[in-house]
C-alpha cells in the first residue's frame, strides 16, 4: 500500500510506492510449519457464476497450509516482521509504524493494530531502503502511530486461497489494508513485479455527497502491474458492504490461481480478473507478474493521498484510537493441481 532524486534512489523506492500495500507453488517457504486444520474453517467460496452454465465444476478441495489464529500471548516472529519507520509509505501517510504493544498486540484471540493520535519520531526510511539513500539515518516526526506486519523473508506463497477475518475501523483518513508484495522483484521494481491488494477500505462510515447512502462502505480488491514507476497501472474491483458499518467481523479473501484472481467477502465472490487483464513490461508471459511468490502484509495507515482526497477530505482526529482487530489469517491450497492452484473454483 504505497504511491526526483537520482535514478538509483527512484529504483530503490519503487517497490514501496504501492497503493496500500512470494516458495514453491502453493506452499509456504522458509520452513513455515503447516498446522492441522482448525475446528471451524471459514466458508468455502461460492463457485464463480457462469454466464452459460457450462463451465467445469470444481474437482478439488481446499487444504489448509498455514494459519495464524492469534491465540497466543505474543506475536509469532517466526512468521511476522514488525515494521518500524515513519516514512509514510510513499503516499504521504501520516503515521509512524512501531513495534510497541501500544500499536501491535494480541488480545482476546485477536491481532490488534491500534492507530493513535500522538507525536512520534523515528526512522525516516524503511530498513530495506537505507542502503540506497544519501541520509539513511534521517529521522522524521509524524502525528500518529500505528502498526504494520509482513511475512517477507519468512513465509510466501504462489497461488491459493488467502483470507483474513477482521473488524475494521472507521473514520475520515483511516486506511486498513490486507495485501501481498513479491518476495523477489523478478520483473523489475514496483509495479513491474506486481502487487495484490486483497482488501482495502478508506474512510469507512463517512457521510459525504459522493459516498454510498448511509456512509462510505466500499471494499476494494486491486492489482498493480505494468511498468516500473511511474509507468505503473492498476485495476480494481469493489463492492458496497453496508453491514460493515455495524462494526462486526467479516472475512476478506482472494482466490489466486494461475491466470485468475477472484475476490471474496464472507466466502462470496464479488469480482475477478484473468490473464489479459494485466501485464508486465518485464515479461511476455501472459500470467506475469502474478506467477511468482508473494508475501503477506497487514497494516493500518492514517492519511495519505487516497483517503485524504476522498470522503470529506483530510484526516479527522475524532474517536481515536482506531483499532483493526484480526481474528485470523489463513492460507489454503487446492489439492487438484498444486502447480497452478486450479480445480477448486468453477471454470477450471
Amino acid at each position: 500500500m504505497a504511491y526526483a532524486k537520482s535514478m538509483l534512489i527512484r529504483a530503490a523506492l519503487a517497490l514501496m510506492l504501492a497503493s496500500c500495500g512470494g516458495g514453491s507453488s502453493g506452499s509456504a517457504n522458509s520452513g513455515g510449519q503447516a498446522p492441522a486444520p482448525v475446528a471451524s474453517p471459514s466458508p468455502t467460496p461460492s463457485p464463480t457464476p457462469s454466464p452459460t452454465g457450462t463451465q467445469t465444476p470444481p474437482t478439488g478441495t481446499w487444504q489448509l497450509v498455514w494459519a495464524d489464529e492469534f491465540s497466543g500471548t505474543a506475536i509469532d516472529t517466526a512468521a511476522w516482521n514488525l515494521i518500524e519507520d515513519c516514512w509514510g509509505g510513499g503516499n504521504d501517510e501520516r503515521q509512524c509504524y512501531t513495534a510497541r504493544p501500544e500499536n501491535v498486540s494480541l488480545a482476546n484471540g485477536n491481532l490488534v493494530i491500534t492507530a493513535r493520535e500522538e507525536q512520534f519520531t523515528g526512522d525516516a526510511w524503511p530498513a530495506d531502503q537505507k542502503p540506497f539513500v544519501a541520509n539513511p539515518d534521517a529521522q522524521k516526526t509524524q502525528g500518529f502511530t500505528s502498526g504494520k506486519l509482513t511475512t517477507k523473508g519468512k513465509l510466501d506463497w504462489r497461488y491459493g486461497r488467502i483470507e483474513m477475518r477482521a473488524k475494521l475501523p472507521q473514520g475520515q483518513g483511516v486506511w486498513p489494508a490486507f495485501w501481498m508484495m513479491p518476495e523477489d522483484n523478478v520483473y523489475g521494481t514496483w509495479a513491474a513485479s506486481g502487487e495484490i491488494d486483497i482488501m482495502e477500505t478508506v474512510n469507512l462510515g463517512v457521510i459525504c455527497g459522493h459516498c454510498p447512502a448511509g456512509g462510505e462502505n466500499r471494499i476494494y480488491g486491486t492489482l498493480h502491474y505494468g511498468g516500473q514507476w511511474p509507468n505503473n497501472v492498476f485495476r480494481n474491483m469493489r463492492r458496497e458492504l453496508p453491514e460493515i458499518l455495524s462494526g462486526g467481523y467479516h472475512t476478506f479473501g482472494v482466490v489466486w490461481e494461475e491466470g485468475r484472481f477472484t475476490w471474496t467477502i464472507d466466502g462470496v465472490p464479488y469480482g475477478s480478473m484473468q490473464a489479459g487483464d494485466w501485464f508486465t513490461t518485464g515479461s511476455a508471459n501472459a500470467n506475469a507478474p502474478f506467477n511468482e511468490d508473494f508475501h503477506l502484509i497487514v497494516n493500518l495507515a492514517i492519511g495519505g493521498r487516497w483517503p485524504e482526497n476522498e470522503g470529506v477530505g483530510g484526516v479527522s482526529t475524532l474517536n481515536f484510537p482506531k483499532r483493526m482487530e484480526i481474528d485470523w489469517i489463513r492460507v489454503y491450497r487446492c489439492d487438484a493441481d498444486k502447480a497452478t492452484g486450479k480445480g477448486c473454483l468453477q471454470g477450471n
